[in-house]
């Protein structure tokens, strides 16, 4: 007989919260208003920026390297608009990295449901040494038992022993632990350490996945 649940370990982006491209578009007024420059060169910048700057932060340990990482990335960006360096604290401080994610929806009202039941709750994402001041911009802090990002791990997802060090830090067996991903790597290697993982698509595509946060519900009854 499986040992029951007594756990469920989220991916963060693209399962409990997402990015809100939206956000982009005010970013990019409001700086192009701010300093009198065209929205959609900053629209663009602010884009290619991101895209040169995203695998510079993989080696990232620490909050004191988290926060030289976007002092640098406040520096190009100023440098790139034609903007003072001193605007660059100006505009980081507008624009956080968290000020980009919302919540996935029925977030809260399903993490609420799981922690109700009894369940504890863990975060293990690929992210920056932040994940804590992320889940808070995103109303889900209070609900986490614990939120590990890997850059303070040294292991990333898939990797097998970002997954054991999660369920160490949860004090629960990995078979007693359900993740859910929205990458199929990352499910394959949560089983492969003995976890139930299931894989989330929040867009509908794959047939193979479930699609609403909600159903984590029910693969926690038939567990």
């Amino acid at each position: 007989m499986l040992p029951p649940i007594k756990a469920v370990l989220f991916d963060r982006d693209d399962t409990i919260a997402y990015t809100d491209h939206s956000v982009y578009r005010e970013a990019a007024i409001w700086t192009a208003q701010k300093y009198d420059l065209d929205p959609r060169q900053v629209g663009q910048t602010l884009a290619a920026t991101w895209q040169e700057k995203v695998g510079d932060w993989w080696d990232l340990r620490t909050h004191a390297d988290e926060d030289a990482f976007w002092t640098d990335y406040g520096l190009d960006l100023t440098k790139r608009l034609g903007l003072p360096a001193e605007t660059a604290a100006v505009l980081m401080a507008a624009f956080p990295y968290e000020r980009y994610m919302k919540p996935v929806e029925n977030a809260r009202d399903v993490l609420t449901q799981l922690r109700g039941q009894g369940l504890k709750i863990g975060v293990l994402s690929n992210t920056l040494p932040s994940i804590d001041r992320t889940l808070e911009a995103v109303g889900l802090a209070d609900l986490v038992d614990v939120a590990l990002a890997t850059c303070t791990l040294g292991v990333h997802k898939p990797e097998l022993e970002a997954f054991q060090l999660a369920a160490h830090a949860l004090s629960i067996a990995p078979a007693e632990v359900l993740f859910i991903d929205d990458k199929p790597e990352n499910v394959e290697a949560a089983r492969e350490v003995g976890m139930h993982a299931e894989l989330i698509d929040l867009k509908g595509q794959n047939p193979q996945a479930i699609h609403d946060l909600s159903e984590v519900l029910r693969l926690v009854g038939a567990s």
